[in-house]
């Protein structure tokens, strides 16, 4: 059984879903990219959702630079490779999606990283903003460039946008 529950944040409305093993959703809805609970799904909180949440809180304020939370992100064999490759980008850092592909041990699966990015289910959390493009700029981010300018600037990190976004 999946668990979810919407939490207040300083950068919106979180969902946030989890079952027995691990986390399996934390997304920020917005009127362009909707969402909706699968049928399945059980609205309530779970002690691992409020522990996420608790977690998120402590990041978006500053004060978190790594999560501690099991996680049970639902993909293929190939999506669940690229999103523990991302956990390992550290706090504050960057990485282009062709440095991605090299973690990865494949260079020609530069699109594939970049798809798998976008399919990412557990935002923040699997540090999908932390892959910006090869030339500093910032590319696709399923809560929009404007939060993913907010996540790099809160943790630091340089980006070629920045002076105009922020």
């Amino acid at each position: 059984m999946i668990h979810y529950k919407i939490y207040p944040t300083t950068m919106g409305q979180a969902v946030i879903a989890a079952d027995t093993q691990g986390l399996v959703a934390l997304r920020f809805p917005t009127e362009t990219r909707p969402w909706q609970a699968p049928p399945d799904w059980q609205r309530g909180a779970s002690a691992l959702t409020d522990r996420a949440a608790a977690q998120l809180a402590e990041y978006l304020a500053g004060e978190r630079l790594n999560f501690d939370l099991p996680l049970n992100p639902p993909g293929t064999e190939f999506q669940c490779r690229v999103w523990e490759a991302l956990q390992s980008i550290p706090y504050g850092e960057t990485r282009s999606y062709r440095q991605q592909a090299e973690a990865l041990g494949n260079l020609k699966a530069i699109r594939a990283v970049a798809r798998a990015n976008g399919a990412n289910p557990i935002a923040i959390v699997i540090p999908c903003h932390r892959v910006i493009g090869a030339d500093g700029s910032l590319t696709g981010y399923a809560g929009g460039l404007e939060m993913k300018a907010r996540l790099l600037t809160l943790e630091g990190a340089r980006f070629a946008d920045q002076p105009r976004l922020i």
